[in-house]
């Protein structure tokens, strides 16, 4: 009996310790901030309409994760950021645990990822089609400070970039999407000299056609200044003396019809 009742004691100690430490690890499971972030199998990517400006030397245009966020984890308060970083950065990321420690675009080129473009879900529903092009632009605000949250201002250089979105409550990071495929700037076109002969070739033509160019100008200018000067020198310009002569001027017709009369 001494034996079976010390083996039933044991039992009971065991049970007992396990009834106290479940609901203590389900409530430490639960507090805990980031422990279980959903991920949401969607891929931002560009915009697929025809449209121009998609990509700038300063910004790139997404399309709107329609439909993507009808989770019953996500409230229809918790906002939904759009994380922008270097292609390079993407394994360096942490989502913050708190609002406060949201990176802003001004210390982009410290971290390499900020966030940006906070929106709920009612801005991405699903809805009918329509004519209404939906689309997230990035890089398109050049009047907000990079110190502020959310600001969206023109992206630094040409990249490449990736994205993804992330939905934060006051708890810390609820759900996330997969990064995206990387996406490159238009950069600015440099004319270069091509190197070798044909640069060399370039310039003296350059030079041959500069020359020319000068010479015409210069016989062209001698040639208007001698035409004006010939000109002038040919005009005869009649003195007052002389206009009087011409006015007293009889004819010999006019004397011979006077001296007829006269006789």
């Amino acid at each position: 009996m001494r034996t079976g009742t010390w083996m039933l004691r044991p039992a009971m100690g065991l049970s007992g310790r396990s009834l106290l430490l479940s609901p203590l690890w389900l409530l430490l499971t639960w507090v805990q901030p980031g422990a279980s972030v959903e991920r949401i199998s969607y891929v931002p990517r560009l915009s697929g309409a025809n449209l121009a400006g998609k990509v700038t030397q300063s910004t790139f245009t997404l399309e709107q994760p329609l439909g993507q966020f009808d989770r019953t984890r996500i409230s229809d308060f918790d906002p939904i950021w759009l994380v922008v970083a270097y292609s390079n950065a993407t394994q360096d990321f942490t989502a913050p645990q708190k609002t406060k420690d949201i990176p802003v675009p001004a210390t982009f080129t410290q971290k390499g990822y900020y966030l940006t473009l906070p929106a709920q879900r009612l801005h991405y529903q699903s809805s009918p089609a329509s004519s209404q092009l939906r689309v997230l632009r990035v890089g398109n605000d050049t009047h907000c400070s990079p110190l502020k949250e959310g600001c969206n201002p023109p992206l630094p250089d040409s990249g490449p970039y990736r994205v993804k979105f992330l939905v934060m409550n006051d708890q810390g990071p609820v759900a996330e999407t997969e990064w995206s495929d990387e996406t490159r700037l238009q950069q600015a076109k440099i004319f270069e000299a091509v190197p070798g002969s044909q640069s060399e070739g370039t310039v003296v033509i350059i030079a041959i056609l500069s020359i020319l160019l000068a010479i015409f100008l210069v016989v062209l200018l001698v040639l208007l200044v001698y035409t004006c000067f010939d000109s002038c020198r040919s005009t005869r310009i009649s003195s007052p003396h002389e206009q009087e002569s011409m006015r007293r001027y009889n004819t010999h017709h006019m004397c011979s019809s006077a001296a007829e009369r006269g006789s």
